[in-house]
């Protein structure tokens, strides 16, 4: 079965790398989309091939597959796709209910009020829940955006990132602790910090200055240029 997966999709993306503009790929296209969500795979390039098809033939467009490619977008961030995307499908389209709702789940993760976004994608979970893993892949882009702005952060903080409370939260905490590096601290009003791992965000003494990244005679090639 696994190979088989395999040959489906390199034959879509060589048919995207082809021709790319060629109509009668775009039930393949959409099929993929389709395998995207199922084998819970990921192709940016095949999706957006198949946006811009549907901009020539917009009375082919399918609303269920252009819904699953932005949600699939959605989990790809803090990658841009999803504004990738959403240029590509027509004005009216996006104001259609499940677009609307789609866009405002974005703006809420992309200025990181993930309260909000939790509060709107349950109201929203018939949408959503046809892409299986979204909560987990927003989790992940949630531990990110918090591994930029702490170095230890409490408890309850990442509560409301996550959106996981009590025992699952424990068991969640404690994965990580032994997965990813994490470590445990009490702070001084009883609430549990955890300890992210250090990256230059975090600690900006880790940051190199870009010039001590840039080799001699990289520099010297950009003599003759400027004389």
């Amino acid at each position: 079965m696994g190979r088989e997966q395999q040959q489906v999709s390199y034959t879509v993306e060589q048919l995207v790398s082809v021709n790319p503009y060629n109509p009668d790929i775009v039930s393949d296209l959409e099929n993929y989309v389709n395998e995207q969500v199922s084998s819970q795979t990921y192709s940016l390039e095949a999706n957006l091939c198949l946006l811009r098809l549907y901009q020539f033939e917009p009375g082919r467009m399918s609303i269920p597959i252009v819904v699953q490619i932005l949600i699939k977008a959605l989990m790809a961030m803090p990658a841009s796709d999803f504004s990738l995307c959403l240029f590509l499908i027509p004005e009216q389209v996006q104001m259609e209910e499940q677009f609307k709702t789609l866009i405002v789940l974005s703006h809420y993760l992309e200025t990181a009020r993930f309260r909000q976004f939790w509060d709107e994608a349950a109201k929203s979970r018939s949408i959503l829940e046809v892409v299986p893993g979204f909560e987990q892949a927003i989790q992940a882009y949630a531990i990110h955006v918090l591994s930029l702005t702490y170095q230890k952060v409490p408890r309850p903080v990442l509560a409301e990132a996550i959106n996981i409370e009590g025992l699952s939260l424990d068991k969640f905490i404690e994965h990580h602790v032994a997965n990813s590096g994490w470590a445990l601290e009490k702070s001084h009003g009883r609430s549990q910090l955890i300890v992210l791992p250090r990256n230059e965000f975090n600690h900006p003494e880790l940051k190199k200055h870009t010039a001590d990244g840039v080799p001699f005679e990289h520099v010297t090639r950009v003599f003759p240029i400027l004389s």
